[in-house]
C-alpha cells in the first residue's frame, strides 16, 4: 500500500482494460478566453452612454427640482423657489391722474384761485347767523342746502385781477354741483371768471387730499400764480403760490385786500414767480408766512 502526501503524488495506477484512458486536452488549448478589440470598443462605447445619460438625467433632475411650473391664463409662469425671500410688493402708483386740465390759449398771465375758505365760507344746517346766499347742490342723491358767507374783499380782489389783465380762473376741490352754484352766485355774468376746474381736475394723493398741478393746466409756470389757504394745495408748485389764511367768520378780515397789491408788482416782473417772491417778502410777516 502506497500513502499520499500533500506534496506528493500517489503512483498512476496501469488502466485497467474496461476503462478508457482519459483524454488529456493540450496544454495550449488551456489559454484564457480574451475578447477582441472590436467588442472591447463597443462595451466602452455602451459605457459612455450609459454614463452621458444618467449624466443628462441628474442634470434634468436637479433643473427641475428648482422650478415650479404652473400654468394659468396666458400661458405657463415660472414661480420662485418657496424657500427663497418673498420679492417686496409692486409699488401703487402714487398719483389718480385726472383728466386732461389743458386749457383754450391765452396770451394774458393767469391768476387760480382757490374757493372754499380763501373766496368764501359755507356750512350746512343749522344756519349761522351770518350768511350772503344759499346754493342748493345735490349730493349722493340727496339735495343738502349750504349757507355760504363771502370773504371781505372779494368783488375787489376780481375787479383788480380784471383790471391786470389777468385771466381769473378758479381752481377748486370742491364737488362741481356745490362750486358751481357758488361761483354763479359771485360771478353771475362770468365776464370775470373765465373757466372753472373742479375736485375731478385734481390730483388725490391720499383718500380726501387733494392737489393742484398747474403744470398741466397748459399754462407756463412763468406766467402763473396760485391764491390758496392750503398748503396742499400747491405742494407742487409753491414758488407759484400766494398764500393767505383760512377765512371763516370774521368780518374784519384783510387777506383779500392785501393781495389786491400783489397786482401792482405783476406788471414789473417778466417772470410771476418773482413778483411772488418780491411781493412775500415786502409782506411776508402779514401773510404769516416765512421767507
Amino acid at each position: 500500500m502506497v500513502s499520499k502526501t500533500p506534496t506528493k503524488c500517489a503512483t498512476k495506477p496501469s488502466p485497467s482494460p474496461k476503462s478508457k484512458p482519459k483524454s488529456v486536452r493540450p496544454h495550449h488549448l488551456h489559454r484564457k478566453k480574451t475578447s477582441s478589440p472590436l467588442n472591447s470598443l463597443a462595451t466602452a462605447g455602451c459605457s459612455s452612454i450609459n454614463a452621458s445619460i444618467r449624466s443628462c438625467r441628474r442634470r434634468l433632475v436637479k433643473l427641475f427640482s428648482h422650478l415650479i411650473v404652473k400654468k394659468q391664463r396666458g400661458g405657463f409662469h415660472r414661480l420662485k423657489n418657496p424657500s427663497s425671500s418673498p420679492s417686496p410688493p409692486v409699488p401703487v402708483a402714487k398719483w389718480i391722474a385726472p383728466p386732461n386740465l389743458s386749457l383754450p390759449p391765452t396770451c394774458k398771465k393767469t391768476l387760480f384761485l382757490d374757493l372754499d375758505e380763501t373766496l368764501v365760507h359755507s356750512k350746512t344746517d343749522p344756519p349761522p347767523e351770518k350768511y350772503d346766499f344759499m346754493v342748493y347742490p345735490i349730493i349722493g342723491g340727496r339735495v343738502i342746502p349750504f349757507y355760504v358767507l363771502k370773504r371781505p374783499g372779494i368783488d375787489e380782489l376780481l375787479r383788480a385781477a380784471a383790471g391786470a389783465s389777468f385771466e381769473v380762473v378758479v381752481f377748486t376741490a370742491g364737488l362741481e354741483s356745490y362750486a358751481s352754484q357758488v361761483l354763479d352766485n359771485l360771478d353771475p355774468t362770468g365776464e370775470i371768471i373765465k373757466h372753472r376746474l373742479y375736485r375731478d381736475s385734481c390730483r388725490e394723493t391720499e383718500p380726501g387730499r387733494f392737489v393742484k398741478d398747474l403744470a398741466l393746466t397748459g399754462r407756463g409756470l412763468d406766467q402763473v400764480v396760485i391764491l390758496d389757504d392750503n398748503p396742499n394745495a400747491y405742494a407742487l408748485q409753491p414758488d407759484n403760490a400766494i398764500p393767505v389764511k383760512p377765512f371763516v367768520d370774521n368780518l374784519g378780515d384783510a387777506e383779500l385786500r392785501k393781495v389786491s397789491r400783489f397786482f401792482e408788482l405783476a406788471g414789473l416782473f417778466e417772470d410771476l414767480r418773482d413778483a411772488v417772491r418780491c411781493y412775500i417778502s415786502d409782506f411776508g410777516d402779514d401773510l404769516g408766512t416765512s421767507v
